[in-house]
């Protein structure tokens, strides 16, 4: 049985001292003194224990993928054998059971060759606490006889920067208003971060914050805004992602801000589970829950009041939150921010001032969806292939647009039994269901004629989404030309009726009157299931009349070129693979001669009349996942100058031809010894010049296509 929120977040304790003496550290600088009484290391013993609670959690919930923490304290001061120590035996404690996306956040002063080398070979990425320049970093972060470890730090980020990019994960920068928030952030920025995080400082209505004025650090904060937003956003900045985010529908980014249910857990030296470390600041003892990894599981913890308290909303804030006007994006910011002694945590932040007008200011500035896309992400996209890391933010960015559009069909159409629903099951489920292709088309359609007959596809979607978080509901849906499409599931066909009851029960799905089911099928493809979408009513929108369903003969057809055709690219250009993994999730057959196509408002889905060989079905599969990978870059970013609208139209035409050959340029002069592809190579040049002459292109799209021609010029180099 699920909980209504599995744990996926974890904060491991592996170190309880420190070598620096922080002011405004919430460990050792506030209320709770617990670190006194705790283990100075964590025993390799204990860390098997939480990795065995870990794994009983993710198989009893259905997990596939946790995320942990080493943290401290500083854990660096485990040192190299036994931080290896450690991370052998977690990792050891979930292998088989789930994905362990594993970190660890620093000071960075003892950070050397051998720690990233370690961190390297087990892919822990690192990040970095740094407070901005010189001057504002040794206002706080100093050794206890006042020592500056800036120049240590600073090292360390650019060891990271230079010899270790892949693990290197961002920098962390503690607010103080008294430093200029433009040299901090120029300092930040300065050392090429993945990303960046500003934290307020930890304070409560018992012990305030320093402020001179009633919103220094929104004007602190709002001043870095701008900044960011003139340079183009060049690095994701959570706080400001996050505000965006959420204005638009979407998810929050960090546990500060929002309304998302909180998912994480801390684990301390000793094996006791905690609530999240800032609420130290509230008082002694704050943040216990009596609960260890030697005598309870991970369920039983999830009892604790405290942890329940922020797995409720709005429904867990005080009144004056709950009658803001900037709820959603706010949430009553961090947990830890609202204490106050007599009405505990039923209170607005501290910053509540501070942060209602943040929120009005970033979304006064910003008129339109907008997502990060780290610099190293888009480089090795504009390079042609990209990495899982470049795609993994594509799939975000869609995944927030998906949202924000569905909800606004939700929006127009007012409350419903389907959207309760809907809110009702777990954020990562509904997100899985929404991801089949044609929800956003569908989402497009209905905003563009909102008077449209309802074709029942939100009330499908929660009965899918439904089925697949394993619950129990009953909804009344309508019928489609004689059937009830589920995406993901399944066609089934109700005959004679204009709406019918699908009932739930524990995940298995009944439809009143059905006639006959039709399943939806997946080719298996190196681990990588691809649908087979031969039953949506809304396929038929890439140009070419769609093909009926495939028989089963057919099918097997289907999976044995594909098979062959992925085993080409894995062997041939296996850089290519996230891109196919990343962007392709439904392949529509569709009549006529071999061809493919792709629609911009269905991220995922390629249309195609199956060719009778693999090699040339390798071509038509890059080609089109190129094009979809484009469409999801501009999606996020602005490549052309709204002002060039009618220029753009062809060198947006010309620019997803020449990515497109760019991956079928290189698949093909891999493919033959005698073929080096200067000629071809020569033909995409031409054609980027005549798209960096036109005039428009901004800063980024020139910087996309200037890497572009550098792939082409390393060719024939």
């Amino acid at each position: 049985m699920r909980t209504r929120l599995p744990f996926r977040q974890f904060v491991l304790k592996v170190q309880s001292r420190c070598d620096l003496a922080c002011d405004h550290c919430y460990v050792y600088e506030h209320a709770d003194q617990s670190w006194r009484g705790k283990p100075i290391t964590m025993a390799v013993e204990t860390m098997a224990q939480v990795a065995t609670r870990i794994g009983e959690h993710a198989k009893s919930q259905g997990i596939d993928r946790v995320h942990a923490v080493l943290h401290g304290g500083e854990p660096l001061l485990c040192g190299p054998e036994r931080l290896s120590a450690l991370i052998h035996a977690l990792e050891s404690g979930v292998r088989g059971i789930c994905d362990l996306d594993l970190h660890i956040h620093t000071n960075g002063v003892l950070l050397d060759r051998r720690l990233c080398e370690l961190f390297r070979a087990h892919d822990v990425k690192v990040g970095i606490s740094l407070d901005g320049d010189r001057a504002a970093n040794d206002r706080h972060r100093r050794y206890r006889d006042g020592r500056s470890s800036f120049d240590k730090v600073a090292r360390a980020i650019e060891l990271l920067r230079t010899g270790y990019p892949e693990i290197y994960s961002g920098l962390l920068c503690t607010i103080d208003v008294r430093n200029d928030p433009i040299a901090v952030y120029n300092a930040l920025v300065s050392h090429d971060p993945p990303a960046i995080d500003l934290l307020l400082p930890h304070a409560t209505w018992d012990d305030p914050p320093f402020r001179a004025g009633e919103t220094d650090y929104a004007d602190w904060l709002a001043a870095i805004f701008d900044k960011w937003l003139a340079d183009g956003r060049p690095v994701p900045i959570r706080t400001f992602d996050s505000i965006i985010s959420t204005s638009r529908g979407g998810p929050a980014l960090t546990e500060s801000l929002g309304l998302e249910p909180s998912d994480l857990l801390v684990v301390e030296t000793d094996g006791t589970f905690e609530q999240a470390d800032s609420i130290k600041i509230a008082f002694d003892g704050a943040p216990e829950t009596g609960k260890d990894v030697f005598r309870h599981s991970i369920d039983q913890v999830a009892e604790h009041e405290g942890l329940a308290a922020r797995q409720r909303g709005s429904d867990g804030l005080s009144a004056t939150c709950r009658a803001c006007p900037v709820l959603d994006s706010c949430g009553g910011g961090l947990f830890a921010h609202r204490y106050r002694t007599g009405s505990g945590f039923d209170n607005p932040s501290v910053f509540c001032a501070d942060l209602k007008k943040l929120i009005e200011h970033v979304e006064r500035r910003v008129s339109a969806p907008r997502h990060p896309v780290p610099r190293a992400a888009l480089r090795s996209i504009a390079a042609g292939q990209g990495t899982v890391a470049a795609l993994t933010v594509l799939q975000r960015g869609q995944r927030s647009i998906r949202r924000a559009l569905i909800a606004s069909v939700r929006g127009q159409a007012g409350p419903s039994p389907e959207w309760d629903l809907l809110c009702r099951i777990e954020p990562a489920i509904v997100d899985e269901v929404f991801a089949h292709p044609y929800n956003r088309l569908w989402a497009v359609d209905r905003l563009r004629d909102p008077d449209r007959r309802d074709d029942g596809r939100l009330a499908a979607l929660a009965c899918a989404a439904a089925a697949r978080a394993g619950m129990s509901a009953t909804l009344r849906v309508p019928v489609t030309d004689g059937a009830v499409f589920l995406p993901t599931v399944g066609r089934y066909e109700v005959p004679g009726a204009s709406e019918t009851t699908v009932e739930i029960r524990d995940g298995e799905i009944t439809v009143e009157r059905a006639a006959a089911v039709r399943r939806v099928r997946r080719l298996e493809l190196g681990g990588h299931p691809l649908m087979i979408e031969d039953l949506d009513p809304l396929r038929d929108r890439h140009g070419r009349p769609a093909a009926g369903r495939l028989t089963d003969e057919q099918a097997g057809h289907w999976q044995a070129v594909f098979g062959a055709a992925w085993d080409i690219v894995a062997d041939r250009c296996p850089e290519y693979l996230p891109t196919l993994t990343g962007v392709l999730s439904a392949v529509v057959p569709v009549v006529g001669e071999p061809a493919g196509s792709s629609a911009r408002n269905a991220f995922g889905s390629i249309a195609l009349a199956l060719p009778p060989d693999p090699e040339t079905l390798c071509v038509l599969l890059l080609r089109e996942a190129q094009r979809i990978k484009l469409g999801g870059v501009l999606d996020m970013l602005d490549l052309f100058e709204p002002r060039a609208s009618t220029v753009s139209v062809d060198t947006q035409r010309l620019l997803s031809d020449s990515y497109a050959r760019l991956a079928v340029t290189d698949f093909r002069r891999r493919r033959s010894q005698g073929w080096s592809g200067i000629e071809a190579a020569t033909d995409v040049k031409a054609t980027l010049d005549s798209i960096l002459a036109s005039g428009s292109l901004t800063r980024l799209g020139r910087g996309f296509v200037e890497e572009m021609r550098r792939t082409l010029d390393a060719w024939s180099a």
